[in-house]
C-alpha cells in the first residue's frame, strides 16, 4: 500500500501509525497537498493528503483510510465493537481532526510551514489566534486523559488522532506541559511508547532532527 504524504501532517501520521499497529506494509511517498503527480491527484482529486493506492484502489482522506484499513484487516482492531466505545472513539478521532486541528494547525503553517518549508507568505495574526484557542481544547483533553490506559479503555484510532496533533504541535512549541497537563502528557508517553507510534518515528526523526524538534 502507498501512503502519499508527509510525516509532519498529523492525518498521514495517523495513517500510518494505524497501518505500523495492523501490521500492514506501506510505503510513504513523499508528497505534499496540491501536488501535480497523476498518481497522487489519481488517488486525491482535490489535493489533500493522506491519500492512498493499494493496488487499483484508491482513497484519501485520514479517517476514511483507516475506516477501510479497519474493514480489510479486522485484527488488531483499532475500533471498538462496543456502541459506547467505537462512539467515543470516534468522538475523540474528529476532536483531534476538526476542533484541535482547526486550531492548532493556525500556529504551524504560519510559524512553520509556511515561512521555514514553503516559503511562502504567512500571518502571525492567524497564528496568535490560533494560540489563544489552545488551552481551552487542552484542557479539556486533559479532563478526558485517563489516569492509565486508553481513551475509551482500550487502545483505539482516537488514541492516534489525538497524540498526532499533539507530535505535530511540538514542532511549533506546544507539545504536552507535564507541570500544567500531567494527565495528557503521560497518557502521550504511553501512546509514544507503543511498536506501532515507535516505528513511524523512527521515519520521522530525520524531518524532526533537521528542525531542532526532539
Amino acid at each position: 500500500m502507498k501512503v502519499y504524504g508527509a510525516l509532519l501532517s498529523p492525518f498521514v501520521r495517523k495513517v500510518c501509525v494505524a497501518a505500523a499497529e495492523k501490521g500492514i506494509d506501506y510505503e510513504l511517498v513523499m508528497s505534499s497537498p496540491g501536488n501535480p503527480d497523476p498518481d497522487f491527484v489519481a488517488a486525491s482529486p482535490f489535493g489533500k493528503i493522506p491519500a492512498i493506492k493499494d493496488g487499483d484502489f484508491t482513497l484519501a482522506d485520514s479517517t476514511a483510510i483507516v475506516t477501510y484499513m479497519e474493514t480489510k484487516q479486522p485484527e488488531p482492531a483499532l475500533l471498538p465493537s462496543g456502541a459506547q466505545a467505537r462512539g467515543k472513539a470516534m468522538w475523540f478521532d474528529e476532536f483531534a481532526d476538526t476542533i484541535y486541528a482547526a486550531s492548532g494547525l493556525k500556529v504551524v503553517f504560519n510559524r512553520l510551514v509556511a515561512p521555514k518549508l514553503l516559503k511562502l507568505p504567512y500571518d502571525e495574526a492567524v497564528a496568535v489566534q490560533g494560540e489563544a484557542e489552545l488551552p481551552r481544547i487542552l484542557d479539556y483533553l486533559e479532563t478526558a486523559a485517563p489516569a492509565e490506559g486508553w481513551l475509551v479503555g482500550e487502545f483505539t484510532l482516537g488514541d492516534i488522532a489525538v497524540a498526532s496533533m499533539l507530535r505535530t504541535m511540538t514542532y511549533v512549541g506546544h507539545g504536552p506541559d507535564p507541570a500544567s497537563y500531567p494527565k495528557t502528557a503521560a497518557w502521550y508517553e504511553r501512546v509514544r511508547a507503543r511498536p506501532g507510534w515507535q516505528a513511524v518515528a523512527a521515519q520521522e526523526a530525520p524531518v524532526a532532527e533537521r528542525l531542532g524538534v526532539i
